[in-house]
């Protein structure tokens, strides 16, 4: 079925740069880090959470244009092709073929993406629940789950599906997830690995012989098996109160009747427009034919609708998502791929399984930080929360260069180490243990001085993307991510279903001895990784970052913000941010003091200085209130708001 967009558009893009697939350098910490730039319970004492976070103190009021109704799409822009009921028959028939009709817009011309002035979002406290990500109608349809009775994972799966359609820039059918979900029942964090694995005949050799150095990052090479659809149907049967069909519904409605698109959205997909366009042959077709049909992308305010992605969501909604890996769907796809020098096949797609996992911590000042376990990135932000441990962070001003510097090394150090050891535990020992172990960080930490380091693995002992979260009134919390990878992923679209593929594979090793190696059935390392903070066994809440390699970073900014600067969590996600990237480069958000740009330099730190943007990550924080209720931020450099009811 082919794509059908409801009116004229204009603006396309990611915030990432693909490639053909052409022979390309090695992959290092630098490609690595490059890549990063193109995704971009019950009660407990108030003092026993955040002492610094005034529980106590009257809530401030919340804005209600913060929570616009469902039936309030955001300002169209100046001019914007609607269909109408204007018509003209074809020559030589007597069917009249609707054409569209210009509408006058009475507003004058504006630009929906700018505002000259300082725009302070303020905390959101929920009284029974609330819905944080990074599009308005993803937020309403989490919302809407938990009015008709559902719970935080209903809310969240309906919030993810819902961005799969209205947010493809970052996110679709054919991603990857990761979920950690808080259970007020038992009083532990679950976790749930939806990431997938290489193809069987997917080898380092058949790359060798095609003249690879590195995985490339667009086409049918890097295109490892989806595992959403099957994360959104396990953890529904688990944790799920309402019909798995009614979490689409929303998600169905926004693809079949369209929407409007949101600033930022239509921004980074008016940025892919020239990337895409330059992936030539018959298996980048369908990218084209979905979401550039006429050669542009919707501009902000814009509507646009995939009667065909809305079908497909049907058949995964119907079918508990065994359409997708056993029925037509994947016969569609694995033809497809067999057509166009892919290697998936249909039994590829039908061997695939979600993980159930448990979550790894580390302590940090009286809290607990939680991750999910490799293959996932997350152990990087734990390792730099032990080294930062050892430093008076606290002592030192939030916005000076000595407290930024801290934190970039710890990182850095972090990161040596993530690349070097992180793969498939299934494949490779992980030394989980031997990374998180507390004396092994101070062997690290000791490395850290007045000085930029170049960093280095060290020896432990052995032993782009959608970031969402949600909370109930139950006290049910969840922390989820979904992504593509770079932008739309790999550049493919399977023909007549709307579904783009990521390109997750893009970060196999293609060094034999490397753990990250590819091989058949394994799983890359993997950057999307959703956070969460306890303390004293008592649940805190959820948090995370999306954007790449940017994703540590956050996290260990938002823990370091909330528990040694006692930020709300809308000032956590509102501060300056920086970038480690590679060797000794920084780079920093331009409305960070100038004084700690011009430190840091003095400290031997290569500084760039670049407007916020989701280079830096956009991300979501929600926060339990001692006594019920709820707290929470949402990204000034997202489109989104957290939602409450």
């Amino acid at each position: 079925m082919e794509e059908k967009h409801n009116s004229g558009f204009d603006g396309a893009g990611s915030d990432n740069t693909g490639n053909k697939e052409v022979p390309t350098g090695q992959v290092t910490r630098r490609e690595f880090m490059r890549r990063t730039a193109l995704t971009l319970g019950g009660a407990v004492a108030a003092s026993s959470l955040f002492p610094s976070l005034g529980c106590d103190t009257p809530a401030p009021a919340v804005n209600s244009t913060e929570t616009p109704p469902t039936n309030a799409p955001p300002s169209p822009s100046p001019t914007i092709l609607e269909p109408t009921a204007t018509s003209t028959a074809v020559p030589g028939t007597s069917t009249p073929t609707p054409q569209p009709t210009p509408v006058v817009d009475v507003l004058p011309p504006m630009d929906l993406t700018a505002n000259p002035y300082s725009n302070q979002r303020k905390a959101v406290i929920a009284p029974h629940g609330v819905v944080a990500t990074s599009t308005p109608l993803a937020v309403q349809a989490g919302l809407l789950m938990l009015k008709k009775g559902g719970n935080a994972v209903d809310a969240a799966l309906a919030a993810a599906i819902a961005s799969t359609v209205v947010e493809p820039t970052s996110n679709g059918i054919g991603s990857d997830a990761f979920a950690l979900v808080w259970d007020p029942s038992d009083k532990k964090l679950h976790g749930l690995n939806g990431s997938g694995r290489a193809p069987g005949a997917l080898t380092i050799k058949l790359l060798r012989d095609k003249g690879y150095r590195a995985m490339p990052e667009k086409g049918w090479l890097p295109v490892t098996i989806p595992g959403a659809p099957a994360l959104w149907r396990d953890l529904h049967a688990r944790f799920g109160k309402l019909p798995f069909a009614s979490l689409f519904e929303p998600a169905i409605d926004y693809a079949e009747k369209g929407f409007r698109v949101s600033p930022i959205v239509a921004y980074f997909w008016n940025r892919a427009i020239p990337i895409y366009s330059a992936n030539k042959g018959p298996a980048f077709k369908g990218w084209l034919e979905s979401y550039a049909p006429r050669g542009r992308a919707p501009r902000s305010g814009e509507m646009w609708s995939s009667k065909a992605l809305g079908m497909s969501l049907r058949r995964i909604a119907e079918s508990k998502a065994d359409d997708f890996y056993k029925g037509d769907l994947a016969r569609q796809i694995a033809r497809f791929a067999s057509q166009t020098g892919g290697l998936i096949t249909e039994g590829d797609l039908a061997a695939h399984t979600s993980t159930w996992v448990d979550p790894i911590s580390t302590t940090y000042r009286g809290y607990e930080a939680w991750e999910m376990p490799p293959n996932g990135q997350g152990i990087t932000a734990l390792i730099g929360l032990n080294i930062l441990e050892g430093f008076e962070l606290d002592k030192l001003k939030r916005d000076s260069a000595r407290s930024f510097h801290l934190q970039i090394e710890a990182l850095k150090l972090a990161f040596a180490d993530a690349f070097r050891y992180v793969a498939d535990p299934a494949f490779v020992s992980v030394p989980v243990a031997g990374l998180l172990d507390k004396g092994y960080a101070t062997k690290r930490r000791a490395l850290i001085g007045d000085r930029a380091l170049q960093p280095r693995p060290g020896n432990p002992n052995s032993g782009g993307t959608v970031y969402l979260c949600a909370a109930d009134s139950d006290g049910m919390m969840v922390s989820f991510i979904q992504s593509s990878y770079l932008g739309f992923g790999s550049g493919i679209v399977v023909p007549g279903t709307g579904i783009a593929l990521h390109d997750r594979g893009a970060n196999f090793n293609l060094d034999p001895n490397h753990p990250n190696r590819l091989e058949p059935g394994k799983r890359p390392y993997h950057t999307i990784i959703p956070g969460f903070l306890t303390r004293n066994g008592e649940a805190v809440g959820p948090y995370g970052v999306m954007g790449g390699f940017m994703q540590p970073q956050g996290h260990i900014q938002i823990v370091a913000n909330t528990i040694d600067y006692h930020l709300n969590p809308q000032a956590s996600l509102d501060a300056p941010r920086w970038q480690w990237t590679s060797d000794r480069n920084v780079q920093i958000e331009s409305d960070v003091d100038p004084a700690i740009i011009r430190g840091l330099r003095g400290m031997g730190h290569q500084v760039s200085v670049l407007a916020p943007s989701g280079t830096f990550g956009r991300g979501q924080i929600i926060w339990r209130k001692p006594g019920g209720g709820y707290v929470a931020g949402s990204d000034k450099r997202a489109d989104g708001y957290a939602g409450p009811v």
